[in-house]
C-alpha cells in the first residue's frame, strides 16, 4: 500500500484553496525539498488582525469560511496530498504576473519575498478517500504526522485537461 507520513504545514484557507482547486500554486522565497506531502492545517496566524487583508478582496468570503480547519486541537483533520509537479524560478518583481493564480493580494506576497529569486510550486493536489484526524510532529515547514496514511488510488482536484492547461499558462 502506499502511504506517506510527511506534511508541509500551511495555513488552512490555503489548504482548502489548494484542495477545492482555487488554487494549484504556492508562493515561496525557498526552493523545496519534499516532492509529496500531505497538506497540514496551522491556525497559528488567526491571531494576526491583519491576516484577512492578506487575500484580494474578491477571496475574503472564502477564506472567512475556511480559516479554521473542521477538527482542531493537538490534531487536525488532514484532507489532502500534493506532489510538486514542478517548481518554477522566477525574479521576486516579476510575480506579480502570476497573480491570478493564487488568491493573496500582490502587496502580501511582496512583502513575503525577502529574496531576488521566488519559487512557484506547482502542486497536483489529491483528496484523500477520508479525512484523517491527526496528530504531527514540531516543525516550521514541513513534519511528519504520526501514523502512514494511505495515498493508493486517490483522485486529483483537478482533471488532467484542468491541470495541464492551468501549467501552460504558467510557462
Amino acid at each position: 500500500m502506499k502511504t506517506i507520513q510527511d506534511c508541509l504545514l500551511e495555513k488552512n484557507a490555503t489548504v482548502e484553496a489548494l484542495g477545492q482547486g482555487k488554487q494549484s500554486i504556492l508562493i515561496r522565497n525557498y526552493e523545496n525539498t519534499l516532492k509529496k506531502f500531505l497538506l497540514y492545517p496551522t491556525i497559528e496566524y488567526l491571531d494576526d488582525e491583519k491576516y484577512l487583508d492578506s487575500f484580494q478582496d474578491k477571496h475574503h468570503s472564502f477564506i472567512k469560511k475556511n480559516s479554521k480547519p473542521d477538527e482542531e486541537g493537538p490534531e487536525f483533520e488532514v484532507k489532502y496530498y500534493a506532489t510538486v509537479e514542478e517548481e518554477i524560478e522566477k525574479p521576486a518583481d516579476s510575480i506579480d504576473a502570476i497573480n491570478k493564480h493564487h488568491m493573496w493580494t500582490d502587496e502580501y506576497v511582496n512583502d513575503y519575498m525577502n529574496a531576488d529569486t521566488t519559487y512557484v510550486w506547482l502542486l497536483r493536489v489529491y483528496k484523500l478517500k477520508e479525512p484523517v484526524v491527526i496528530k504531527r510532529t514540531n516543525g516550521m515547514v514541513y513534519a511528519d504526522v504520526d501514523e502512514a496514511i494511505s495515498v493508493e488510488d486517490i483522485e486529483p482536484v483537478l482533471s488532467d485537461a484542468e491541470f495541464n492547461k492551468l501549467k501552460k499558462s504558467l510557462e
